[in-house]
């Protein structure tokens, strides 16, 4: 499973087109994001990529999930999200 690393300053509209290519070849991919800033980041993306996906009839979900990553030699907790393609339309 592919991994998106989503930051503060991540564009939501190029993590967006990440997420729709890499979803296009795998149908599922794993997003990690440390900080508010990042989860707000991923969060947008995700919503951006829906509307993309929806063009071809597409849709996404995801799961989202607690992470530990050590960073610097200290251990930080995040959120994940699992991200899994789907042709019907979720409401």
């Amino acid at each position: 499973m592919e991994t998106l690393k989503v930051s503060s300053k991540s564009n939501p509209n190029k993590v967006a087109g990440a997420i729709v290519g890499s979803l296009t070849k795998n149908e599922k991919l794993e997003i990690q994001a440390i900080g508010a800033g990042a989860v707000n980041q991923a969060s947008k993306a995700l919503a951006v990529a829906r509307r993309f996906l929806s063009e071809d009839g597409k849709d996404l979900f995801a799961v989202p999930g607690f992470i530990e990553v050590e960073i610097d030699g200290e251990t930080r907790t995040g959120i994940s999200f699992k991200v899994y393609l789907t042709t019907k339309k979720a409401e």
